[in-house]
């Protein structure tokens, strides 16, 4: 039955791993991209709707560029990514090509999506290539990207994706089988776990760290991804992706990797892009009142509740709420800038008001751009 979320998901996003189609050594594999290519397009053939995101660009721009190591600065993995991006997707074209499949690239950053106006234009413009029957490309846009807009791993950019374009399942494919018990490197009596009902921070002790400079994510990213999408509904599975043909048995209800089960609340898409895609700019520390009513009673914030304020923000920029233990249990969109804040919290709204002026909203938070984590 679990295993029907697969055979029976139409809309899939595919994440690829670095590994799998490039290596230091020897740069782009095209043995396995052309493998991949065709186990994709038998999906396609199955009337499914494909969205690929495929990391890879620096990997492949180090042997471009001749470079001995791993690029450590911004620019320099800049460079490599500009190198690499367009030698990794002509490599896709060709293959795809050669089975009368048409792709396109699409290169994001995070200040796409955290922006809503070009969220929703990131999202008509997947949506109309799907129509179309193109399978879209996406990659991190590693050329203009910096530290504070960068998504830092393509696991949590897939996840993104897998939201933006409702899919109804999210695939990662990746150098290992899925999620054990213990890391299998230290621990060769590691258990696979066939499904994941819950992600527990037992299950994210589990997941270890990243192998290695050319994967920028690592199970922990994944396990983290996973736990985001699950929030929309939909299901992650992560699975080995070599050889290419196990993606084929594994929608064909074939056990491979590691399926992890949607929640059972879904939240809605804007309040999902509140809560996973909005990167925080400052802290709300609430007393048990507004906790309570926010939690169980589905209330806005008001200022009465807030006991402390960390960080600097503006209106309209989102901050996370926090329980007096210091618990993060929800994100929102705040309606009123850190400096009012400060000079407003614990008071009630008819002081409010006398000390901001009538202009004022009266919630710091409404509870339509809240999001309970």
């Amino acid at each position: 039955m679990q295993r029907q979320l697969i055979t029976g998901a139409k809309r899939v996003v595919l994440k690829i791993g670095s590994s799998l189609v490039a290596s230091r050594n020897l740069g782009l594999r095209h043995d396995f991209i052309a493998q991949l290519s065709r186990a994709i397009a038998e999906l396609k053939s199955q009337q499914r709707e494909i969205v690929m995101v495929s990391s890879g660009a620096i990997v492949a721009g180090i042997e471009k560029l001749g470079l001995k190591t791993y690029p450590q600065s911004i620019p320099l993995k800049q460079a490599a990514a500009a190198a690499g991006q367009s030698y990794l997707i002509h490599a896709y074209e060709k293959c795809f090509q050669d089975m009368g499949q048409k792709v396109a690239q699409v290169l994001l950053t995070h200040q796409d999506l955290s922006d809503r106006k070009r969220f929703l234009n990131a999202r008509h413009t997947l949506t109309t290539l799907i129509e179309l029957g193109v399978i879209p490309i996406i990659n991190e846009n590693d050329t203009v990207s910096v530290e504070e807009i960068r998504f830092g791993d393509n696991d949590t950019l897939a996840g993104q994706v897998a939201h933006l374009v409702d899919a109804d399942l999210f695939v990662i494919l990746s150098d290992v089988n899925g999620l054990y018990t213990e890391d299998p490197r230290q621990n060769p009596q590691a258990e696979l776990l066939s499904v994941v009902e819950e992600i527990t921070p037992q299950i994210e002790h589990a997941a270890g760290k990243s192998r290695g400079q050319e994967s920028r994510g690592g199970m922990i990213t994944k396990i983290q991804a996973a736990k985001h999408v699950g929030q929309f509904g939909v299901s992650t599975l992560i699975m080995n992706g070599e050889p290419a043909q196990c993606l084929a048995q594994a929608f064909a209800g074939e056990n491979q990797g590691t399926l992890f089960l949607p929640q059972g609340r879904r939240l809605p898409s804007r309040k999902h892009w509140i809560a996973f895609t909005l990167r925080t700019k400052g802290q709300l520390i609430l007393d048990d009142g507004a906790v309570e009513a926010l939690r169980h009673r589905g209330k806005s914030l008001l200022a009465s509740g807030i006991l402390d304020i960390r960080g600097v923000f503006s209106s309209g920029d989102s901050v996370s709420c926090l329980d007096t233990n210091g618990k993060e249990f929800a994100k929102g969109l705040v309606n009123v800038s850190s400096d009012s804040l400060a000079r407003i919290k614990g008071l009630k709204t008819k002081d409010v008001q006398q000390i901001l002026g009538g202009k004022e909203y009266e919630e710091v938070i409404h509870r339509d751009n809240l999001a309970l984590l």
